[in-house]
C-alpha cells in the first residue's frame, strides 16, 4: 500500500503496519483547520475504506493541539482546487469517517475545540491524554454546527449536550471521561503505550465483523442537518460572529 496525496501539507500520513496514521500538523495556527485540511482527512477516510489489508486509521495532533476548530480566516493551501466544489461542506469528512468500514482512533494529545471535538466525535474510538481540554464555542461565533448537535447528545446525554453547548465552557479530560465524551484518560507519557495497546486489540478482531459492528452502532445515530449550517452562513448574526472572533472582540449580536 501507499498513502496517495491526500491535499495538505498539514495533515501528514504515514502507514505503519496496518494502520494509516495522520497527524494534523499546523501548530502556528493551533491546528485550526483550513478547507483542504478537512478535505485531505475526507480523502483519506475514502482511501482506507478500499483497503482490505488496513486494519483502522489513528488521528492525532501535534504538540500541544489536536485541534482548535475551522480557521475563520479562510485561509487552505489549495483555493483553486478548493473552488472547484459548489458545496463547501462537500469537504467536511465527518459523514466518511462513519462511513468507512475501518476503525478511527482518536489520540487527543492536546486542546481539542470545536471542529477538533466533532472530529472525534465522529471517530469510533477516543484516547485522551490527561493533558487534554474539550470545547464547543460555535455559539460564541453564532455557528449552529449540525455535526455537534447530532453526534453530542448521543455520546453525553440531552442535559450534558446543552450544558456544553450553550454555556460553550471548556472541560478537563477527566471531565469528558466522567461524562462518557471520550473513550478513556491516561497520562500524557502514557498515551503511546495506551493508544499502541487498543491498535493491537483492533487488529486481533475480525475484520468483517468489526466492519459490521461499526455499520450498525452507527445506523442507530441521528443524521447531522446540514440545511442548518446553510440557512445561518450568511445570516447577519453569523457574519458578526466570525467577525468579531477575527477582530478578537465581543460580537455585538443584531437583534
Amino acid at each position: 500500500m501507499e498513502v496517495p496525496e491526500l491535499g495538505s501539507p498539514h495533515i501528514v500520513a504515514e502507514l505503519r503496519e496496518r494502520v494509516l496514521h495522520l497527524r494534523i500538523d499546523r501548530v502556528e495556527r493551533r491546528n485550526a483547520f483550513s478547507q483542504d485540511m478537512y478535505r485531505a482527512i475526507k480523502r483519506a477516510a475514502v482511501w482506507a475504506d478500499e483497503q482490505p489489508e488496513l486494519d483502522a486509521v489513528c488521528l492525532t495532533g501535534t504538540d500541544r493541539w489536536f485541534g482548535a476548530g475551522g480557521d475563520m480566516g479562510g485561509n487552505a493551501a489549495d483555493q483553486e482546487g478548493l473552488a472547484v466544489e459548489w458545496d463547501p461542506t462537500d469537504q467536511f469528512p465527518f459523514r466518511h469517517m462513519e462511513r468507512c468500514s475501518k476503525l478511527w482512533i482518536a489520540r487527543v494529545n492536546g486542546l481539542c475545540h470545536a471542529g477538533g471535538l466533532v472530529l472525534t466525535l465522529h471517530c469510533d474510538v477516543t484516547i485522551a491524554s490527561d493533558r487534554a481540554t474539550f470545547r464547543a464555542p460555535e455559539l460564541l461565533r453564532g455557528i449552529p454546527d449540525p455535526f455537534l448537535t447530532s453526534r453530542l447528545a448521543a455520546m453525553v446525554g440531552v442535559a450534558r449536550a446543552r450544558y456544553l453547548l450553550f454555556s460553550a465552557k471548556e472541560i478537563s479530560a477527566a471531565e469528558a471521561g466522567a461524562m462518557g465524551l471520550v473513550g478513556a484518560v491516561v497520562s500524557h507519557d502514557e498515551l503511546d503505550a495506551a493508544v499502541d495497546g487498543v491498535i493491537a486489540q483492533i487488529a486481533a478482531t475480525g475484520p468483517g465483523a468489526r466492519a459490521a459492528v461499526k455499520r450498525d452502532l452507527n445506523q442507530r445515530l441521528p443524521l447531522a442537518d446540514v440545511a442548518l449550517f446553510f440557512r445561518s452562513i450568511r445570516s447577519p448574526e453569523m457574519v458578526e460572529g466570525m467577525a468579531a472572533f477575527l477582530e478578537k472582540r465581543a460580537p455585538e449580536w443584531p437583534r
